[in-house]
């Protein structure tokens, strides 16, 4: 990247990611345009043109950084793109999902965009009674929580309409906590309470096999008995284009959309190592309706419907 006339010389399309990428911050932030703008010194329309990818000065980005608590280089996509907030993580994901034709994931249990309809309810039920007894600003915690639901949703419904290829690998072992808790945000409910997310967790795996047996178009799902990483991790690939997120944002039991610091990044050596683990994975995985024989032995084994 070089400057030239105070503005960031680099490729059209660049521009377009850095929009991508500073909506992914403002959101994470969770700022207005009209107050991001009003900090800039600029109108809404202006900012909304940056986000859009039109050409942005070097010294707006400055400024852009400190408004949003990051760096510049972060900003130009240089090295490696950190969230510390989920919402502006989930951004990030909705805007590189919408650009791949292939997303290769492992996600604890498996990834949101594989669940049911009626998930996004059980993960808010879980978020807000997983909130700490006397966390302060419980208000805006709640905020938060909705924040991040309606960029998961959108995730959902653009992904149900471009239909990329995801290639999803699972981890048995998660499968048999995720069955073992229950959809529960904390550890403390009642056994009745209890019982109830149990069953509703065997739901969501009744529905995971069911995905592997039918092999629906777009979707392929990898059972390992192996134990995988303890973070989330997704490779995007569009045309010649990699690019690799790692996350501890956790939408399965327990879930966490508060603590841990995400990552973007398209560095060779990352997306390599992080490829050659997923390609390794899957072949050791079961697939199809074997894969689905695994998930179905591990219900059995959990208890009776």
């Amino acid at each position: 990247m070089v400057i030239e006339n105070g503005k960031a010389g680099m490729q059209p399309g660049h521009y377009t990611e850095i929009g991508q990428r500073l909506k992914a911050y403002r959101l994470g932030a969770n700022l207005s345009p009209d107050l991001v703008a009003e900090k800039l010194g600029v109108s809404r329309a202006a900012l909304y043109r940056i986000e859009a990818g039109h050409v942005v000065k070097i010294e707006t980005l400055e400024r852009l950084a400190h408004v949003l608590n990051t760096s510049v280089g972060s900003l130009l996509g240089i090295g490696v793109e950190y969230y510390a907030q989920a919402a502006g993580f989930f951004e990030r994901m909705r805007q590189l999902e919408a650009e791949s034709d292939k997303i290769v994931a492992h996600f604890g249990p498996f990834s949101y965009l594989l669940m049911s309809a009626d998930y996004t309810e059980h993960l808010r039920e879980m978020l807000i009674e997983g909130l700490p007894h006397q966390a302060q600003g419980k208000v805006q915690l709640r905020k938060d929580i909705e924040h991040c639901l309606k960029i998961l949703e959108q995730r959902r419904g653009e992904q149900a309409q471009r239909k990329p290829n995801i290639v999803n690998i699972v981890s048995l072992s998660e499968l048999q906590r995720f069955l073992s808790l229950g959809l529960v945000g904390r550890l403390d409910l009642p056994l009745k309470m209890r019982n109830e997310r149990v069953a509703r967790a065997r739901h969501e795996l009744k529905r995971l096999a069911d995905l592997m047996e039918n092999e629906p178009m777009g979707v392929q799902i990898g059972v390992v008995e192996e134990m995988l990483p303890g973070v989330s991790f997704q490779v995007f690939q569009s045309g010649r284009i990699t690019k690799l997120a790692v996350s501890p944002f956790r939408l399965g039991e327990l879930p966490n959309i508060r603590g841990g610091i995400a990552m973007v990044t398209d560095a060779p050596d990352a997306v390599g190592y992080y490829t050659k683990l997923a390609d390794d994975l899957w072949q050791s995985a079961e697939k199809g309706a074997r894969g689905a024989v695994l998930v179905r032995k591990c219900l059995k084994k959990s208890g009776p419907d």
